[in-house]
């Protein structure tokens, strides 16, 4: 009799839990449907409406962040000639894939187009491996340090490398790129901006 109503409890048991894991598995499919319904791929990275970064036709916000050096660098000292932003840190495997392609670039162009490289400061774990870092590459684009994360934030940078290209006149000029970029990709964007 104990083992009638151990055997009938089980199978009880067992029913709820593959009632359970039907009902899960239905409400994740509907979940994963909905988001691949809105999502966008760029560049291998998903992203989601809700955090598509600044407008094309939007004047970049302002901002001013210090260099490694504690020099000040403003956007808006750059009016009248083409910015590449970039949001990076030096442990990002994609940002680090990017950064040659970057420096060849500003190697043959740094007269028309200025590349401001922002360091997401607080996503470091301290600032001397990023020192370390741009002197072991060589990199002479000026790197920014954006210690509060309050420029990061402004534009959206939750996934990093995060670039946006910024034409003569202040005006985000691109959907921004989420995701490391070539060298072609660089010209290519640079190419159709005033």
């Amino acid at each position: 009799m104990v083992k009638q109503i151990f055997g009938t409890l089980l199978i009880a048991c067992l029913g709820i839990i593959l009632v359970y894991n039907l009902f899960q598995s239905s409400t994740k499919t509907t979940e994963e449907e909905n988001f691949s319904a809105d999502a966008t791929i760029d560049g291998g990275v998903i992203s989601s409406p809700g955090a598509s970064g600044l407008e094309v036709g939007q004047t970049a916000p302002d901002f001013e962040l210090r260099t490694m050096d504690g020099e000040i660098v403003k956007l808006s000292d750059y009016l009248g000639k083409k910015v590449i932003l970039n949001f990076w840190a030096s442990w990002c495997g994609p940002c680090k894939k990017e950064m040659p392609e970057m420096q060849t670039y500003y190697n043959e162009h740094k007269d028309e187009v200025e590349i401001l490289a922002v360091n997401v400061t607080d996503s470091e774990t301290n600032e001397k491996k990023v020192e370390d870092f741009i002197q072991k590459h060589n990199y002479s684009y000026p790197i920014l340090m954006d210690r509060s994360n309050h420029v990061t934030e402004e534009y959206v940078a939750i996934t990093i490398p995060t670039t946006y290209f910024i034409d003569t006149e202040g005006i985000i000029h691109h959907p921004r790129k989420v995701g490391p970029m070539t060298y072609e990709f660089i010209e290519e964007m640079v190419s159709k901006m005033n």
